[in-house]
């Protein structure tokens, strides 16, 4: 394989200082292997990939913004130790937790599987995702006994934008998941590949001969077939992958992103010119071709060979797919920063999680005093929601009133209950005001909020006094009106308001309730103050100063 003599005992550990001295504008060294340069945000998820060298750019060059944090280099076709697992999974690490992926081969699933549960040890969430899409590695029925070769791109492209976006770690690997289900890949070769030092390729293949579904670390292939033209071919590949498409893609809906790999010594040209018969292959049945690569992707030394991969898209993951990135040898789109007020809108809505996650066994001690208990964790349910939704819009570039409509509908979807309803109905009202004012002042934020009050007030049919949300939210519109006549800026007007709020909600307490379940209890909840004014009281509280109040 190598032209010049090498040490084959650290040839792998010397092109990975190469890699990194080449490209200091994406990646720095660490022991193990690579981490992005660009400064991994507190509370993003790491996405870790990684296998044996020799599959450049897999891994280390899918290390960047939008795609991995970090690739764990084992030595050439060695998988890496569960130590460089460890080493590189620390360093990423933000608080978010991490994803592991990687392809499914035996010395891999090993040591990522030790290497997780010592990051695990250390109080960290890890979640495991290994690429299966080659389908001649076992049969469609066996998906969990599948090699992992060039779809990994998909997979590693999908969990790193959904990281990149804010998602948590639930979704990151869901999202992942998703990906590797609906990728499928195949290859072939022409001849097999040579270590580094050795004089011998791994495998040979007969002159006017190609093995069919070879694996990526020197494996010859599970069968043979004489060597084709490229039409032929691309038939064959075409053929065998769209017999797999996934159960839930209709036939006369099959939206495809194509990857077209070389392995390592399959000239571009030639690259090219099967691609064009894939191209038409496809286009002949039927399928569309929501987005192409061609070109070395996930490559085996100097392997002579190619592999399709197919990915059926849905809507979810075409954004994904087709969200920028930028690492040493993958790019995609312009990655810029969110804008300002973008940015705080999503900075408040994670202080409003957190703050929730602290309250949610008090806010259910306080709902159980004349309900069943369940108001905390409907809060949380709804802001997750909310938050992952706001991340999503905010990725695609919507305004800020589009965001907190995307946002209300969510918390609806997720919190249920009355308080899912009225906080959904809120952030709607709220959100539309802002879309249609055509600039974002102080003028507006207040009749936003002004607008929430009073969706509020339609929804639940409640007035001052009946012990509800309105008894703090109504106070908190007064507040804010008045701060902002006398002359008081914005942020600390907010937070005046929102003490005032919370004042409010503890008054609650010697109110009787007139409206909803605790109507019946009412003397029951005497002394307690509403769980709904009160919450509202700390999402506020946490939104004007990024703590939960005390």
């Amino acid at each position: 394989m190598s032209y010049l003599p090498t040490d084959a005992s650290d040839f792998a550990s010397k092109a990975i200082d190469g890699f990194v001295a080449a490209h200091p504008r994406h990646v720095q060294r660490t022991d193990g292997g690579v981490i992005r340069l660009a400064p991994i945000p507190a509370g993003q998820v790491g996405v870790v990939v990684g296998g044996g060298s020799g599959h450049y750019p897999a891994f280390a060059g899918l290390v960047g913004r939008g795609l991995a944090a970090g690739a764990v280099c084992g030595n050439i076709f060695a998988s890496p130790s569960a130590g460089q697992v460890l080493r590189v999974g620390s360093a990423v690490e933000r608080g978010a937790g991490l994803l592991l992926s990687f392809g499914n081969y035996a010395g891999d699933v090993l040591h990522f599987t030790l290497g997780a549960e010592r990051l695990r040890r250390q109080g960290i969430d890890v979640r495991i995702v290994t690429v299966t899409d080659d389908i001649a590695s076992a049969p469609i029925d066996q998906p969990e006994l599948r090699r992992g070769i060039a779809g990994g791109l998909v997979v590693y492209k999908v969990a790193g934008a959904a990281a990149e976006a804010g998602l948590p770690l639930d979704e990151v690997e869901r999202l992942a998941r998703k990906a590797n289900g609906r990728t499928r890949s195949l290859g072939v070769a022409f001849s097999g590949c040579t270590l580094p030092g050795a004089s011998q390729p791994l495998f040979e293949v007969p002159s006017g001969r190609m093995a069919i579904g070879m694996g990526l670390h020197g494996e010859p292939g599970l069968s043979e077939g004489p060597l084709t033209d490229p039409n032929s071919l691309a038939a064959l590949l075409v053929e065998r992958l769209l017999t797999e498409r996934p159960a839930d893609v209709p036939e006369d809906q099959q939206r495809l992103v194509v990857l077209l790999n070389g392995l390592g010594s399959f000239k571009y040209e030639e690259l090219f010119v099967l691609f064009g018969a894939v191209n038409q292959e496809l286009l002949a049945r039927g399928v569309v071709l929501a987005d192409c690569e061609c070109g070395e992707l996930v490559t085996s030394l100097d392997m002579a060979g190619v592999s399709l991969s197919l990915c059926w898209l849905d809507a979810e993951l075409e954004g994904f797919w087709s969200a920028p990135a930028d690492s040493a040898a993958y790019r995609r789109g312009a990655l810029t920063p969110l804008p300002q007020a973008q940015n705080a809108l999503l900075g408040r809505f994670e202080a409003v999680e957190k703050a929730l996650e602290q309250r949610v066994e008090e806010l259910g001690a306080l709902d159980a005093v004349a309900g069943d208990g369940d108001h905390g964790l409907g809060m949380l349910r709804g802001i997750r929601g909310a938050r992952q939704s706001a991340i999503r819009a905010c990725t695609r570039g919507c305004s800020t009133g589009e965001v907190l409509m995307e946002a209300g509908e969510a918390w609806s979807d997720h919190g249920g209950g009355t308080s899912g309803a009225l906080w959904g109905g809120a952030l709607l009202a709220a959100g539309n005001s802002i879309a249609q004012a055509s600039e974002l002042g102080t003028t507006e934020i207040a009749a936003a909020f002004d607008a929430a009050l009073q969706a509020v007030v339609g929804l639940g049919k409640a007035a001052p006094g009946d012990k509800t949300m309105v008894d703090a939210l109504q106070p908190y519109c007064q507040k804010l009106h008045s701060e902002l006549q006398a002359g008081v800026p914005l942020d600390q007007a907010l937070h005046i308001a929102a003490e005032t709020c919370l004042l409010a909600a503890k008054a609650t307490a010697e109110m009787l309730p007139k409206l909803g379940r605790a109507r019946p209890h009412g003397s029951r909840s005497l002394g307690h103050p509403d769980p709904g004014a009160m919450s509202l009281a700390y999402c506020l509280i946490a939104a004007t100063q990024d703590q939960p109040a005390t």
